[in-house]
């Protein structure tokens, strides 16, 4: 659902902004942002920043949140300059920026990747616990980097070879609940929705052996280079969102469901994907130490050499080219205390 200009507008108080896309740094710019995906409880933060108007502090106007097509889809969008703003995965950074892509991440939202092998333990047989219990097992995933990430983790593992591997596509949840595979890969998100269908789901994070990033903020190099003040003030506004969001989670989630009603009957499971995101993924040491967003060299680096071991596009480039730590303003309270406001 996309929420209207005329929506957001009316609940920041925006009117008196000036200014527009391209204009001086210097006045209020609009900037528009496209998710990666439909609205969901992952997306929190950002529908909890224009409900509480905080972009009404800052100069900078928000004039749209569009729900993307997947994050290949909104990281070429941002490259092509067609977005100010998009959420994206870290791999598509990579991917977009081996196509000449004008894409650059400047704020880490996920600071754990995402993906996980998972069972439904009375299917399974037992709780599963370590990696070696996936030996001899089917295991389906889609297509992918959740696929790139598992196959890297199983090698990992020294079990790659004794896991029969399967394209499961994007039934992948329903396939392992009704027992036609053993195990399954995805995201966190899938797991709370194999739990809400009533099962125990015993999980194992492949974060754990392969660091990689999951959500970032991207923008074109040349969007940031023309507009800083602009990228800084809305990662300001997005970490304040964060914050009172997480010390908030369920007022929080009645806000998205506020301005995506639709989502009304899955309430309880935005939350808890929600519950899950903020706790788990976006609190890390180098957030404790440097502030919300934070990029890390090494966990880039770790993404790309995936990638090339795959022989993904993205493992072609240099990975310190992809992202910058340059507009995150660790001076404000939001961004460098995050990690002491949210405990």
């Amino acid at each position: 659902m996309r929420h209207s200009r005329r929506q957001l507008l009316a609940t920041l108080g925006a009117g008196t902004l000036a200014g527009c896309l391209g204009g001086s740094d210097s006045e209020a710019a609009e900037a528009s942002l496209l998710l990666n995906w439909k609205p969901n409880g992952l997306h929190v933060p950002y529908y909890t920043a224009v409900e509480r108007g905080f972009f009404g502090e800052e100069t900078v106007e928000l004039t749209e949140i569009e729900p993307g097509e997947g994050s290949d889809f909104s990281a070429t969008q941002a490259g092509l300059g067609n977005t100010e703003f998009a959420i994206t995965s870290a791999d598509q950074i990579l991917n977009a920026n081996a196509k000449d892509l004008d894409v650059v991440a400047v704020g880490v939202v996920m600071q754990r990747g995402p993906v996980q092998v998972f069972t439904a333990r009375d299917n399974f047989g037992a709780e599963l616990t370590e990696s070696d219990q996936l030996a001899g097992v089917t295991l389906g995933s889609g297509p992918g980097m959740v696929r790139q990430m598992t196959e890297a983790y199983l090698e990992h593992e020294g079990i790659l070879d004794n896991v029969e591997y399967v394209d499961s596509g994007f039934d992948t949840v329903q396939q392992l609940l009704s027992g036609e595979i053993d195990a399954a890969s995805g995201v966190f998100s899938d797991v709370v929705d194999a739990r809400h269908q009533g099962y125990e789901i015993d999980t194992l994070s492949v974060n754990d052996a392969i660091p990689a990033y999951g959500h970032v903020i991207a923008t074109s190099r040349s969007f940031a280079d023309s507009n800083p003040d602009t990228v800084r003030s809305f990662l300001r506004v997005i970490a304040h969102g964060a914050i009172w969001a997480n010390n908030n989670p369920d007022d929080a989630t009645g806000l998205l469901l506020d301005a995506v009603p639709e989502l009304e009957d899955t309430r309880t499971n935005q939350r808890d994907k929600w519950n899950e995101l903020r706790t788990e993924f976006m609190l890390s040491e180098a957030v404790r130490e440097h502030g919300w967003g934070w990029n890390e060299s090494a966990v880039w680096e770790s993404l790309r050499t995936t990638l090339a071991n795959g022989d993904y596009p993205g493992g072609e480039v240099e990975s310190e080219e992809v992202w910058t730590n340059d507009y995150l303003d660790t001076d404000d309270e939001y961004i460098g205390e995050y990690g002491e406001l949210i405990e």
